[in-house]
């Protein structure tokens, strides 16, 4: 990973989530508090400012900064739970990782994920795109089916009744819509994958 990947990486997810905000928006007024497109355009917004900055640090430092950054800038309930997904795979993962390392320090970011938001994967939340993500990455997908996955399950969450968060509230009311989390998560997934086949 060098400076320039991480910095492109950086550039693509921020581009994609602030011309995906108002569709966020629209997502969680449905379901939600109605933030959650522009508290991810000012986290993100945020991390692309620090881009210079970051690039110049190991990727493991470099991950846990940006973690750092989208829990003291996001806010709401997105802000800890994308922070804990950076930070924990910025511990977990190794300055040069393979295929195989990235999916494991994944896999326990992820979990961390769950741990924090006292969820599991069939509750509506972002947790639905990132376990078959990762099971994606481990089996050796491409960027591109990982990406394609990664949409098919943010629609998955259309027909789920929500049980933690915000939306939990609704009860049966939140069957029929699709979860922010979880698309704003797909969103972030097809720009790092869209990225790293581009620079393959």
């Amino acid at each position: 990973m060098t400076r320039a990947n991480l910095t492109a990486l950086i550039a693509a997810v921020a581009d994609t989530i602030s011309s995906h905000a108002d569709e966020l928006t629209s997502l969680d007024q449905a379901i939600g508090d109605g933030d959650h497109g522009l508290n991810m355009k000012r986290g993100f917004e945020a991390v692309r400012a620090d881009a210079a900055t970051l690039g110049e640090k190991p990727l493991p430092e470099a991950l846990k900064a940006i973690g750092t950054k989208l829990v003291m800038t996001v806010g709401g309930a997105s802000g800890p739970l994308f922070g804990t997904l950076f930070m924990t795979l910025g511990k977990e993962i190794a300055s040069e990782p393979g295929r195989p390392d990235f999916a494991a320090a994944l896999a326990k970011s992820i979990d961390a994920v769950a741990a924090r938001g006292k969820s599991q994967p069939g509750q509506k939340t972002m947790l639905d795109v990132l376990y078959p993500v990762q099971a994606a990455v481990a089996a050796g997908k491409s960027p591109s089916e990982i990406a394609d996955l990664a949409d098919a399950a943010a629609e998955a969450t259309k027909p789920l009744k929500a049980i933690r968060g915000r939306a939990s509230f609704l009860g049966d009311r939140s069957i029929g819509h699709m979860d922010a989390g979880a698309r704003s998560t797909a969103l972030i997934v097809r720009a790092v994958a869209e990225t790293l086949e581009a620079d393959a």
